[in-house]
């Protein structure tokens, strides 16, 4: 645990002193977010690119552990550096969606080609055999797992340290539930550790009022890497893909991307049409200001981090049973403020 510790620390400090750097980097390279439609909320041009100090701080913590890196590590580095890459060039050149799936997708293949992949899902039927193995679909379900979660904690960046916050909640859920099972999982702590380090230190430059956004260089390298330590920590600590963990576990922006894809269809829009329907919009519609939207959102966050914890300690039909709970509570919550509702 106190190696762990220091994982933390190091890559807390480092994030943090690399930030400022990578500000004047994105400044160098007009790598900058100006407000030109009514979705965004800043007022004034802020600097892009903080994810790259996030990147940084992951990578050098996780070259510097002692011993060699795993196949599991070497295909989350391999396929980190390649949504980077693709999140860099969207901030610097407003890439199109298509060629920012092509990133997400080649990013998912490089963990299935090191051997991340999502091969066995829990048995939500009692009296059956514990986990079904699902052979080939294995492959496509991995990477719509792994695009779908980059492109949700994509799509909650909107606030000063939103994304941010809710992946490092997301982060230390993942963190706790390795080490339930520490003596089996223990790559996917350090890895959660480094990650959480990595975001904390970014996390005062981005809380409101923010000096730098991490850009899509950040929140896609987020969701991917909660993505790809999820399979290894939280899926297969309990030996299959216990769904109801890591759905619970990243909750947030799983759910507030399914409902905006759900209000979308039932007003008749693009699914992928943005608009000003997302949770953080509506409290912001609601009269609270930046910080206060945010903080409700972290202990949403923090409440489904709970349950997934929760989720690991019962039965997989338990779980699912949690699981769906879970779901109708918030979709009937959702229901009655008004969320299925369009808005521009």
């Amino acid at each position: 645990m106190n190696k762990l510790i220091l994982v933390g620390i190091f890559s807390t400090v480092l994030s943090f002193l690399l930030t400022p750097l990578v500000k004047k980097f994105a400044v160098k390279v007009n790598a900058i977010d100006v407000p030109k439609d009514k979705r965004r909320i800043h007022k004034k041009p802020i600097p892009l690119l903080g994810g790259l100090a996030i990147y940084i701080s992951f990578i050098t913590t996780v070259l510097l552990k002692k011993g060699a890196l795993t196949s599991p590590e070497k295909g989350i580095i391999v396929g980190a550096t390649i949504i980077t890459i693709g999140g860099f060039l969207d901030d610097k050149y407003d890439l199109k969606p298509m060629v920012k799936l092509i990133f997400q997708i080649s990013a998912a293949i490089s963990l299935i080609f090191f051997g991340v992949r999502i091969t066995l899902i829990t048995n939500p039927f009692p009296n059956s055999a514990p986990w079904i193995d699902i052979g080939w679909f294995s492959i496509p379900l991995t990477i719509l797992w792994v695009v779908g979660i980059t492109n949700a904690i994509n799509l909650i960046d909107g606030l000063d340290g939103l994304a941010a916050g809710v992946a490092l909640i997301s982060s230390l859920t993942l963190f706790i539930i390795a080490l339930l099972k520490i003596d089996t999982r223990f790559e996917a702590a350090f890895l959660t550790c480094a990650l959480s380090g990595a975001i904390l230190g970014f996390l005062p430059y981005n809380f409101n009022p923010a000096s730098i956004f991490m850009g899509d260089t950040g929140s896609q390298l987020l969701g991917f890497l909660l993505a790809s330590i999820s399979i290894e920590g939280a899926i297969k600590s309990a030996a299959a893909f216990a769904i109801s963990v890591p759905i619970l576990a990243l909750g947030l922006p799983i759910y507030d991307t399914l409902f905006a894809m759900i209000r979308r269809k039932i007003n008749g829009k693009p699914i992928m049409e943005a608009d000003r329907g997302h949770l953080h919009h509506r409290l912001l519609d609601m009269g609270l200001t930046q910080r206060q939207a945010v903080i409700i959102m972290y202990l949403i966050s923090a409440v489904l981090g709970s349950f997934a914890i929760l989720a690991m300690q019962i039965s997989s039909q338990s779980s699912y049973f949690l699981l769906a709970v879970v779901m109708i509570i918030l979709v009937l919550a959702a229901w009655k403020c008004g969320f299925f509702k369009h808005k521009e």
